[in-house]
């Protein structure tokens, strides 16, 4: 194979793990070797991910119809725009950095093209900071911050599918200000909608991405030093993993990173002071306006204004290209044609013309040496994050990051405000020292868990957030004795879920003698792969939820889609189960709690097999995934997926858009600050290449619940060309 040259003071080398290590005299020779090995490890990864954020696959690599609704959604977030305007505010030596990793980055495509892009005779434009600041936008809305906006997209819908006021305040409790439903019920939704056209609400013609950290003090650690430790639950079942590990030699420094192919340095990991975890904060930094519209003008207190046309031409392989006109204003983008007179929504998400400050935040985590310069130094990122760290003083910290936006005094950011009060717009932005964080707590851990973290700060900046059941289970088995390596891998396999351990207190009264209640009489309330019982209480969960939601108003199509195709149930279940396990609440009507609870229990069929027979996935190739026989090995599985969505192991399968999707712990990372290096593992390998040998060579230890130990080489063997 034809190798890169290498720039002075720049080594290449792999591990026994197939992990890059990059050896280097200076940072700018680290960017490079970033660059190079993310190029030669994960090259579809990254030209996938770059063509989907520029709405490119439709000109590229697919003239399908699925691929140019694809396209015309990343047109309309238009993360490509202002670019140029961000990038003049990198740091002098943020834009040399990250020109180094362009130039590395070239360095490998210029070599070499993968086969999969010669056959579909695609050649890959040149990397530029551009790209990357493109793939910070899209990594931090798609599946984090896009939930927000579907649930208060959702939210409409439940308005105009007739929805009580009593009943969404149930569900959604201090979050409905401004609430003018005469006014939403006259919404005209457009295709962003949450739910799709073919499902209607009720009888009527109206329709209708979470992880865990925690770091703990030397006093709760076995060795005496602090403790870190991250597993990020993404999508798994997609081959490559979403992150990429590798590990940077400096001559003073040592930096073992998890990263993603495109976005180089310390996302997830540690150097030789302080080591880093992260997660969804669940941070509210979407909102939706009410545009009153004709003309091609939006109201605009007594006047009109004319929106600000913007023109996307979609090339499409093989065709005629697609012009696309979006119209904005301050607002965002408008989801409707303001030439037809109506009322339509525009949304907005705080972090999308941004970026610079998160790329720049990215370069002072090199020089950070104690937890305190790293809480200093993440809160200026953009993307709404919980950060934990711990370092090598025995310090541990939280801080929580992302710009929210601060808004008129009567508005909590949920409901859609009215757009032609200019009371209503977004009036700067919340200081990033209000933001939820905590040093050294005296409890001697820190645990974040998607959960609410408000408490923390003199902001809250969450409106919507995750249960807090697997952050308590945590907790509880930190805190029933000193910590290691060994009690954190019994952390990340827990598949307890106290979730349903609450709600069988409501559920075991009820039961009797049959086959399907003694089931879930004698079940451990655990998600383990050979579980019956777990079987049987999810599909009574799924009828509580059709039992208690599937009213006239609502439709029985409806909440089966949600459960099915949507993350509705996965993100924002514990919204739903204050509802389910209130003794009184608008949804029962004139039933009771245990009359609903015992209808769906007479529902439940019998036990069906073991937890791991309903609850697997396959991973796929995420270029040719499916589409060739299984005995060329580019898909692995199916594989028994553990957990649940409230067990420390969350393992969630539902459909998103026509395709399976999944939550599960995509990397597992240690950090024990008094030795040298990370314990790590992640679903796949280093390489998206399927005929290398490092394209599955983590999936055995990720199954098993192993992990590896990486660290700085003293005499590197094997070649990373």
């Amino acid at each position: 194979m034809k190798k890169a040259p290498t720039p002075t003071g720049v080594r290449l080398s792999r591990d026994e793990f197939g992990v890059p290590h990059i050896e280097a005299d200076d940072l700018e020779g680290a960017y490079w070797g970033m660059g190079y090995c993310h190029a030669l490890d994960r090259p579809i990864q990254m030209c996938l991910t770059r063509l989907l954020g520029q709405g490119r696959v439709s000109e590229c690599l697919d003239a399908s119809a699925e691929s140019l609704e694809i396209d015309t959604f990343f047109r309309r977030m238009n993360w490509s725009g202002n670019t140029e305007n961000e990038i003049s505010k990198l740091t002098t030596q943020a834009q040399s950095l990250y020109a180094a990793y362009c130039r590395g980055v070239n360095a490998r495509f210029e070599i070499a093209r993968p086969w999969e892009f010669r056959l579909l005779r695609y050649k890959p434009d040149p990397w530029t900071i551009a790209d990357t600041l493109l793939l910070m936008r899209t990594t931090g809305y798609v599946s984090l911050a896009q939930s927000q906006g579907e649930i208060e997209h959702l939210f409409v819908e439940m308005v105009k599918g007739g929805v009580t006021d009593d009943q969404l305040e149930s569900l959604f409790p201090g979050r409905l200000s401004p609430f003018d439903r005469p006014t939403i019920e006259t919404i005209e939704l457009g295709g962003a909608r949450q739910v799709p056209d073919t499902v209607k609400w009720g009888i009527s013609d109206r329709r209708f991405i979470s992880s865990n950290n925690w770091a703990v003090s030397p006093s709760r650690s076995v060795s005496g030093n602090a403790l870190m430790a991250n597993d990020p639950h993404l999508e798994i079942n997609r081959l490559p993993c979403i992150w990429v590990e590798q590990v940077i030699e400096l001559p003073d420094d040592t930096v073992v990173t998890a990263n993603m192919p495109g976005l180089p340095g310390i996302v997830v990991g540690r150097n030789d002071n302080v080591s880093i975890g992260a997660t969804y904060a669940f941070v509210d930094a979407v909102d939706s306006w009410i545009e009153d519209c004709r003309d091609g003008c939006f109201r605009r207190e007594d006047g009109w204004v004319e929106f600000r046309e913007r023109t996307e031409t979609i090339k499409v392989k093989g065709g005629d290209p697609v012009d696309v006109v979006f119209y904005e204003n301050d607002h965002g983008v408008l989801d409707g044609d303001p030439n037809k007179a109506g009322k339509y929504l525009t949304t907005r998400w705080a972090p999308a013309e941004g970026g610079a400050s998160s790329l720049n935040a990215t370069i002072g985590l090199w020089s950070a040496r104690s937890v305190a310069e790293v809480m200093e130094t993440v809160r200026d990122f953009e993307i709404a994050f919980s950060w934990v760290m711990a370092d090598t003083d025995g310090h541990i910290g939280f801080q929580m990051s992302g710009l929210v936006p601060v808004r008129n005094a009567g508005a909590t950011g949920f409901t859609p405000m009215p757009g032609w009060d200019p009371s209503y717009d977004w009036q700067g932005w919340m200081p990033s020292a209000q933001l939820p964080n905590s040093y050294d707590p005296p409890e001697g851990y820190i645990v974040t868990a998607n959960n609410d973290l408000n408490h923390l700060g003199e902001s809250n900046p969450i409106n919507m957030s995750m249960g807090d059941f697997r952050a308590r289970q945590i907790a509880s088995m930190i805190e029933a004795g000193p910590c290691d390596e060994d009690r954190f891998n019994s952390i990340f396999a827990s598949v307890h879920s106290m979730q349903a351990e609450e709600m069988m207190k409501i559920l075991s009264p009820l039961l009797g003698d049959s086959p399907t209640h003694r089931e879930l009489a004698a079940w451990n309330h655990g998600y383990s792969t050979d579980s019956r019982g777990a079987v049987v209480f999810e599909a009574f969960y799924e009828q509580l939820i059709m039992e208690l939601f599937a009213t006239e108003e609502v439709g029985a199509e409806v909440v089966q889609h949600l459960i099915e195709s949507s993350g509705t149930f996965v993100d924002f279940y514990a919204v739903f189960d204050d509802v389910l396990r209130a003794e009184t609440s608008p949804w029962l009507g004139s039933r009771t709690r245990d009359g609903v609870w015992a209808a769906a229990l007479h529902k439940t069929s019998p036990p069906d097999g073991v937890w791991g027979d309903h609850n697997r996935v396959t991973l796929t190739n995420m270029l040719i995934g499916g589409r060739l026989p299984g005995f060329l090995g580019f898909d692995v599985g199916p594989v028994a997926l553990p957990g649940g969505r409230a067990t420390p192991h969350q393992g969630q399968v539902y459909s998103s858009a026509g395709r399976p999707t999944s939550f599960a712990p995509s990397l597992r990372v240690v950090a024990d600050m008094g030795e040298p290096g990370l314990k790590s593992v992640l679903v796949g390998g280093p390489s998206d290449r399927r005929f290398s040998r490092w394209y599955k060579s983590d999936i055995k230890r990720w199954t098993q619940g192993q992990l590896k130990h990486l660290r700085r080489q003293a005499d590197p063997a094997v070649s990373a060309n």
